[in-house]
């Protein structure tokens, strides 16, 4: 299993789970450990409220599959999420139920039947990649009587399009990306290039045809996820310390990275989390109910 697990607002500030809005997430099977960073659920309760939920999604270095359980078309419930560059706050007003799943991005072409850099500009709707094999998996989400189903539904789809997979690994991109991990993103691209005896030109070029994003843009993103990582698992004395250990050179590089990804500063964010009582929500999917 891979020790890169970037981390969401509601993770790392503890304001996930409360009576109108929870958020959870829950770890794959070992057999698909090396492909898929976790399944996650997202539940708003409320309705009428003056003010909306604010529901803020950052930058991970990931792609997902989104189902939304109660839209109204199946054609319109899934779609497939690309890799993000800049954090989205979106505000929740009507409830919602939805259920995703996070993909590390240099297998995800294995699921998805496309590259990546085809749908790194925002959304495609799954149908889109799917055909009609998304409507019957959004209808298999609908039947199941809860979370820990939805996880077992989706476990036996992805393990068989593994099993009957085609796609040619990209070796250079599945290296690439071992480095930016072991790293914590704290890699420029002439070290990287170095590392997988190619040339920084290729390297770049490989990046932007695979994902649609260049590589010192995501090992930004890596590495500002592993600060996360270290702070949200208490591996850290401090946040000065946490960003030591990542590679930040100074106060300004940490809070330009916080600006550009997350929107508030760490002040702001930390200040939340200390309000609230962290609780544990990520989770094995064999323990989740709902």
């Amino acid at each position: 299993m891979r020790r890169y697990r970037p981390v969401q607002p509601p993770l790392l500030q503890g304001t996930g789970s409360d009576d109108l809005y929870s958020y959870r997430e829950y770890l794959p099977g070992k057999s698909l450990a090396n492909y898929v960073v976790c399944y996650w659920t997202s539940q708003f309760r409320g309705q009428g409220q003056s003010t909306p939920l604010l529901h803020r999604v950052i930058p991970d270095g990931c792609v997902d599959i989104i189902f939304d359980l109660g839209a109204r078309s199946f054609r319109r419930g899934a779609f497939v999420s690309g890799l993000m560059t800049s954090y989205e706050v979106m505000p929740l007003a009507e409830p919602q139920s939805m259920f995703g799943i996070r993909f590390f991005v240099e297998e995800a072409d294995r699921f998805f039947r496309c590259p990546v850099a085809e749908i790194s500009a925002g959304h495609v709707w799954l149908e889109d990649i799917w055909g009609s094999e998304a409507l019957w998996v959004m209808e298999g989400l609908l039947e199941a009587a809860d979370t820990a189903q939805r996880i077992a539904w989706v476990e036996q789809l992805l393990m068989q399009q593994l099993r009957c997979d085609g796609t040619r690994q990209n070796a250079l991109l599945l290296t690439s990306m071992q480095h930016m991990y072991e790293h914590q993103g704290n890699l420029s691209v002439a070290s990287l290039a170095e590392k997988v005896c190619y040339s920084e030109r290729n390297v770049r070029r490989m990046f932007q045809q695979a994902l649609g994003i260049g590589p010192k843009e995501l090992a930004r993103i890596i590495q500002f996820q592993s600060l996360l990582q270290l702070l949200a698992r208490g591996q850290a004395a401090s946040l000065a310390d946490a960003a030591v250990q990542c590679g930040y050179y100074d106060q300004s590089h940490v809070s330009k990275s916080f600006r550009a990804y997350y929107g508030e500063t760490p002040g702001g964010i930390f200040a939340v989390r200390g309000a609230r009582a962290q609780k544990g929500q990520v989770v094995r999917f064999l323990q989740a109910n709902d």
